[in-house]
């Protein structure tokens, strides 16, 4: 028994964190100034936990990919205004229906969630507060 418990402790010691290819640090910063031109709104998609690090999650805005996620890091992605759909791929699919503004701001939580084989997902629209301090929690990926 302590051998399949030794087993499994190296396995997930050299798993590791997944990585996903990293924005440039300038659209980082400039992301985190939270501002969005006054005719497009902006959605934030951000992972600002650490459980499911070794999962990556894909991101899709009306069935357009934007990126993959990991630990701790976030997407950002300016829309025209109208009826969004934010998908999320890991063990399920999650979907979440945003009604964007023109000049507003929406903050997506992409809560990881213990699956059967790897992680499952949950999207969940947060408030201003909330979604600003989630999103400085962590590090631009890179946005297609």
């Amino acid at each position: 028994m302590k051998r399949v418990v030794l087993s499994l402790a190296m396995v997930v010691a050299l798993a590791g964190c997944a990585s996903v290819p990293m924005g440039d640090p300038a659209r980082d910063a400039a992301a985190k100034t939270f501002t969005v031109p006054a005719d497009k709104a902006g959605i934030y998609v951000f992972r600002n936990e650490s459980m499911g690090a070794a999962v990556r999650m894909d991101v899709a805005i009306d069935g357009q990919p934007i990126g993959q996620t990991a630990a701790k890091t976030y997407l950002y992605k300016e829309v025209a205004p109208g009826r969004r759909v934010v998908t999320s791929k890991a063990e399920n699919t999650e979907t979440l229906e945003i009604d964007a503004r023109p000049g507003m701001l929406y903050f997506v939580w992409q809560e990881v969630k213990m699956g059967l084989l790897y992680a499952r997902n949950k999207l969940q629209l947060v408030d201003e507060t909330t979604g600003k301090k989630g999103v400085t929690e962590t590090t631009l990926a890179d946005t297609r």
